[in-house]
């Protein structure tokens, strides 16, 4: 069956912070007057909570561990929503790319995060019209890899599973959740990033993202 749909991650697919995310975490908290925490807490928090409106809940449950700190979840919250938020720039040429697909697929996005979290990342990004259909997990049942996730994403897309190619960073999120749920996957890759996943059907450089995906989805396809 000929590919009709292509979608993508957000984070490290399409848009890269200008600093590492465990300096980005230590500029908030400080930020925030918040305590020493992780960016090994912070993951593990957020894994539990895919499907909020905002941050606020996971640095909640980080709180639990730092009865003393004075500071509050909301604080915390805005401040890294902030400090993420402002550090964050397109990969090259992403948003051409999107849209020369858009002539001959249906283009998606589905995000992992809080809804505000992930809204105010594509507002910055001058991304709320880009995609036929954008997914922030917030707003859904499940987070990847949840198939439900993929099968929200494919309902706004139009298409089916067999027929759609998705494009991620993360063997977890990304690739097993995409492939379990039937989909295509194409594995993103940089440096420092995820080993190569035997799961994907292929895999892009990100730096030449914008030049060889075409390519590489008519050879799927």
């Amino acid at each position: 069956m000929a590919i009709r749909g292509v979608a993508f991650d957000l984070d490290e697919t399409l848009a890269v912070p200008s600093r590492d995310r465990t300096t980005l975490l230590g500029e908030a908290v400080a930020l925030a007057g918040g305590p020493p925490i992780t960016r090994e807490e912070y993951l593990d928090a957020h894994r539990k909570n895919l499907t909020q409106q905002t941050r606020e809940p996971i640095f909640a449950d980080l709180l639990t561990q730092y009865e003393e700190s004075q500071a509050d979840a909301k604080s915390l919250a805005d401040a890294y929503r902030q400090v993420v938020t402002k550090s964050l720039s397109p990969v090259g040429g992403s948003a051409a790319l999107i849209e020369e697909l858009k002539t001959d697929y249906r283009v998606g996005l589905l995000t992992n995060g809080p809804i505000d979290a992930q809204r105010a990342k594509l507002e910055h990004l001058g991304w709320t019209e880009l995609f036929h259909a954008a997914l922030v997990t917030g707003e859904l049942p499940a987070g990847k890899p949840d198939s439900a996730a993929f099968e929200a994403l494919l309902s706004a897309l139009g298409t089916n599973a067999n027929e759609t190619v998705y494009v991620g960073d993360t063997p977890l999120d990304d690739i097993e959740g995409a492939t379990e749920a039937g989909l295509f996957a194409v594995q993103v890759r940089f440096e420092d990033g995820p080993d190569r996943d035997p799961r994907a059907d292929a895999y892009i450089d990100r730096d030449r993202l914008a030049l060889e995906l075409p390519g590489l989805l008519a050879s799927i396809d």
